[in-house]
């Protein structure tokens, strides 16, 4: 078992690495309370060409020009656009493109959903598979009615 000095000092660094990189806020105060215990990409699915524990450091100006690996808070699970807030209960470290893909994701297949409440995942994988500006996630050959099951709820 670590000693207390040992597991305050990886709590530390990965505060700091956190803010080397330009976080600040949500994510800063986790890591500090050990609520952050590896800087890695937690989304479902990570696109980082280069691993869930790569990240960019923030540019100076928070542009989203040059920052799709830069690390920040998703909101999870309850989506901002539901009220969810930027509270430990309520976050995962993600990088920018993760975070915002897996958003478009969300939002793409629950529009379906809304329109449509009786529509089955299956047709609904049917229909993102028609669709060619529609990137079907990592290590899959088209959408299934688990990938957007999984997809949905992530």
């Amino acid at each position: 078992m670590a000693d207390n000095g040992r597991v305050w000092m990886m709590r530390g660094d990965i505060a700091e690495r956190l803010k080397a990189l330009g976080v600040r806020g949500v994510l800063v105060q986790m890591a500090k309370r050990g609520q952050i215990v590896e800087l890695r990409c937690e989304m479902p699915t990570c696109y980082c060409p280069k691993g869930r524990r790569y990240f960019d450091q923030w540019p100076d100006q928070r542009s989203s020009v040059g920052n799709a690996w830069s690390p920040n808070a998703d909101h999870y699970p309850k989506l901002k656009k539901d009220g969810g807030q930027l509270r430990p209960w309520n976050v995962r470290l993600a990088h920018v493109s993760c975070n915002n893909t897996d958003f478009g994701w969300r939002r793409r297949i629950r529009r379906m959903l809304q329109k449509d409440p009786n529509v089955s995942f299956e047709a609904i994988a049917a229909q993102l598979n028609r669709k060619k500006d529609i990137h079907v996630p990592p290590k899959a050959r088209s959408w299934t009615a688990e990938i957007v099951r999984r997809a949905y709820v992530s």
